[in-house]
């Protein structure tokens, strides 16, 4: 797919699509991300509906444009040089509605309301996501989890487009989960919503679960600060854990720039004031080393790196 195509006349052509969702084009995606770091896309587009995404989707397949997708923006580091072609950003494509105890949720639905909802509803199943930034759809792409669970736990089935426009259905199954990962990651399908299979609880319980769990998470991660979550996936050594190895390598607080690894918890890098894309490159590339000195360990990066330096 080529890299270079005339933006100003797409932009001016779905301009004149007159669809409702906000079109920019040289947009900042540090605005748009959690780690608020990044430079411009080309074209981002807010769709507010299924079918402005298959509009985009189509545009992007006829002219050979390419396309990457963002949920609420928070597993994501941008590089400076930012991203070519069209990004879409799907916060327009939310709502829930319940089914017995199944949940459907739009793609662009928060984690955090798709929680409240559920509880709401006495049912059980999704209450290790509440303290999940992000969204739906973005969760369900990258399998996030935490605390023993993950969403192919809960996830039955999802409607999705594929890069050719045509929607279908998807089984649990068929979304090819694993640890963080997703068919998604690679067919280049874009999720539309899901179905959540939950279970029926009472709502002290649900609420205790939910509260313990983002008080563990207040505790042990750092909340005042921009960042991306964890930037590394766990190693797959049984015990063997990123935060402990990145402090025993006195490197907690260590910086490039401005991105810091956290003072709480190792395994994060902040966002301390003006960071770059390249400092916490820079900064992730400097951990991997050392822990690949002192452990022999391989450390793979889990939060999303797209665009170009």
């Amino acid at each position: 797919m080529r890299k270079t195509f005339d933006k100003a006349a797409i932009f001016g052509r779905m301009r004149r699509y007159r669809m409702k969702g906000r079109l920019e084009m040289d947009a900042s995606l540090a605005n748009e991300t959690s780690f608020a770091i990044g430079g411009p896309a080309d074209i981002l587009f807010f769709p507010e509906t299924v079918a402005e995404a298959v509009r985009a989707v189509k545009l992007c397949r006829r002219e050979n444009i390419p396309l990457t997708v963002l949920g609420n923006g928070t597993n994501v580091l941008v590089r400076d040089g930012g991203v070519r072609g069209i990004v879409l950003k799907l916060k327009g494509i939310d709502g829930l509605r319940r089914e017995r105890s199944h949940i459907f949720a739009g793609a662009g639905t928060d984690l955090a309301a798709a929680c409240d909802y559920a509880l709401a509803g006495s049912l059980s199943g999704v209450e290790f996501a509440c303290g999940i930034p992000g969204t739906v759809g973005g969760a369900v792409c990258m399998n996030a989890g935490a605390y023993g669970a993950e969403m192919k736990d809960i996830v039955y089935r999802s409607v999705v487009l594929d890069f050719d426009g045509n929607i279908g259905l998807i089984d649990g199954f068929n979304h090819g989960f694993a640890y963080r990962k997703s068919v998604f990651q690679e067919n280049g399908w874009v999720l539309l919503e899901t179905e959540f299979a939950l279970r029926t609880s009472t709502v002290p319980e649900i609420t205790e679960k939910m509260e313990d769990f983002k008080r563990r998470r207040d505790l042990s991660q750092p909340m005042d600060k921009p960042s991306a979550g964890s930037v590394f996936r766990r190693p797959e050594t049984e015990g063997v854990f990123v935060g402990p190895m990145v402090e025993a390598c006195g490197l907690k607080g260590a910086s490039e720039g401005g991105a810091q690894i956290s003072q709480k918890h190792a395994g994060f890098i902040i966002n301390s004031g003006g960071a770059t894309a390249s400092d916490v490159l820079a900064l992730i590339e400097r951990v991997k080393a050392e822990v690949k000195n002192r452990f022999d360990v391989e450390l793979a990066t889990e939060i999303r790196i797209i665009g170009e330096n």
